[in-house]
């Protein structure tokens, strides 16, 4: 299981989530102006690959394998125009593969038995794609333009936990929490961030509490 950060939320003393949650927005706006989804596509179906593919691996490996991958596979027919083996080995620097292959070729098949070749907007259709669950349907979701959800991932569960935005463990009830609290308008850059905010500051081993904008009144486990 993860590690939780709930204890650290006990640090200092400051007010209530629901009057903190606008500033922390605005802070980490000003700070992170650049923050944005790291994953590079053109389309809705590079997305959603893109997106499939991020499962269990990094972002920049990501990318490194898609550039190469986007140039031969531009349609859904493409994925399943080849050998399963050979799409194995085009993915195989992202990990697990096997389960990886098996579910874009089934969401490829659905695609285009189902929504007529283009990648569903709707978020419960995309719920139906194999290997697509509920973050990858929020992240979709949430680049097309209408997000349904906030997006949870090791970065926005660490630092809702720190900030005291939740005292859940588990992505889901994160994610309930957070919809409840974050203004729906933010919906979209909220995780965006997080992540990035997780990535360059509040790092996990280590957090940079002394340049953090929210140590001052806004973080209770600020260690300032």
């Amino acid at each position: 299981m993860a590690k939780s950060y709930l204890a650290e939320a006990r640090r200092k003393k400051v007010a209530p989530k629901k009057e903190r949650v606008r500033p922390v927005i605005e802070r980490l706006a000003e700070l992170h102006a650049d923050a944005k989804i790291a994953l590079r596509f053109a389309n809705p179906l590079e997305l959603l690959v893109s997106v499939m593919l991020s499962a269990q691996t990094t972002d920049v490996n990501v990318n490194r394998v898609t550039e190469q991958l986007f140039r031969k596979y531009r349609r859904p027919e493409d994925y399943l125009a080849v050998p399963q083996q050979e799409l194995e080995r085009d993915i195989f620097a992202t990990g697990f593969y096997r389960q990886k292959t098996k579910s874009l070729r089934g969401t490829m098949q659905r695609i285009l038995e189902v929504y007529g070749g283009e990648v569903p907007e709707a978020f419960d259709d995309l719920l139906t794609l194999p290997g697509v669950a509920r973050k990858t349907a929020n992240v979709v979701s949430a680049e097309r333009g209408n997000p349904q959800g906030i997006v949870v991932d090791t970065h926005v569960r660490r630092l809702s936990q720190r900030l005291a935005f939740t005292r859940q463990e588990d992505p889901v009830k994160i994610e309930r929490d957070l919809v409840r609290l974050v203004p729906r308008e933010d919906w979209r850059r909220f995780p965006h961030l997080l992540i990035w905010h997780g990535r360059r500051v509040c790092i996990a081993r280590r957090p940079l509490c002394e340049e953090c904008p929210l140590a001052a009144g806004l973080c209770p486990s600020s260690r300032v």
